[in-house]
């Protein structure tokens, strides 16, 4: 979470607790809770202006950005499989592995019911 340790994280509430007291932290939580939603409301509202301008200059944004995007995901993709090669071979084992597993409790059912 940003970068902050446990310790840092308890460090912090300490000196919120000092500084604001017990009753005080709701509503500075409040406080911050409705900052951070303006900001959010903000930001759409400079997306959709920009997105609209562009729309009546004849521009498609999601053109501009799509193989951008695309370009991301493939590199997402190709750093997953060389991080984590065995991701795609463990499914392959499994069924297999699920199968025998099947086969056996089949064939040992009669056998466990007669003892």
């Amino acid at each position: 979470m940003f970068g902050i340790g446990g310790g840092e994280l308890i460090f912090i509430v300490l000196i919120a607790v000092m500084i604001f007291g017990s009753k005080g932290i709701p509503d500075v939580a409040r406080f911050l809770g409705k900052t951070m939603a303006q900001i959010k409301h903000a930001t759409n509202d400079i997306k959709s202006e920009i997105n609209n301008s562009a729309k009546e200059n004849g521009m498609d944004m999601n053109s501009l950005t799509g193989g951008i995007s695309e370009e991301i995901q493939k590199a997402k993709d190709g750093i997953s499989k060389a991080v984590n090669p065995l991701e795609n071979i463990a499914s392959d084992v499994q069924n297999p592995i699920q199968k025998a597993k099947e086969d056996i409790e089949n064939l040992t059912g009669p056998i466990k019911r007669q003892l």
